[in-house]
């Protein structure tokens, strides 16, 4: 009777261990790459879950970013740490959070990309300081696709 109950116990032990549970909160997986926008108000959102990018009101409205790989070869050397290597040649697609195409973009040699654009063409008829648009960027990296959101938000 007793070898009966440890053997039932094992055998739900087992079963609870090999069933796979997907996290509850975060239904995403890491982006292959990290995103650093210019004009971004605090870290430019690297560490930013949706980062809101400033341009002026009057004009054109500016989206710039840089693509970086981060190579971890060296995470645990104090001295060298990780490197941000510029992803050069990156195919990336804006579009605005409601699904309208506003500018397919490749990196240069820095890892930059950039689009200049009429706030009429971002959606935005009579732009005005806290006019916001909301972006989506997104790629394809090492064949992983991956999106960003980001906010375009007027300033004087």
């Amino acid at each position: 009777m007793k070898t009966a109950k440890i053997f039932l116990f094992v055998a739900v032990a087992f079963a609870a261990a090999s069933c796979k549970v997907d996290d509850p909160f975060v239904d995403r997986v890491v982006a292959p790459v990290l995103l650093v926008f210019d004009n971004a108000i605090g870290d430019g959102g690297g560490f930013t879950t949706e980062p809101t990018v400033t341009s002026k009101a009057t004009g054109t409205a500016t989206v710039s970013v840089r693509i970086l790989e981060l190579d971890k070869t060296n995470i645990l050397d104090y001295k060298k740490g990780i490197d941000s290597i510029p992803v050069t040649g990156l195919a990336l697609s804006l579009t605005t959070r409601a699904g309208v195409k506003i500018a397919d973009l490749t990196t240069d040699a820095n890892g930059r990309a950039l689009v200049t654009k009429t706030w009429a063409e971002f959606g935005v008829a009579a732009p005005k300081a806290g006019s916001i648009v909301s972006l989506t960027l997104t790629g394809k990296y090492k064949e992983q696709s991956f999106s960003k959101l980001a906010r375009l938000q007027a300033v004087n």
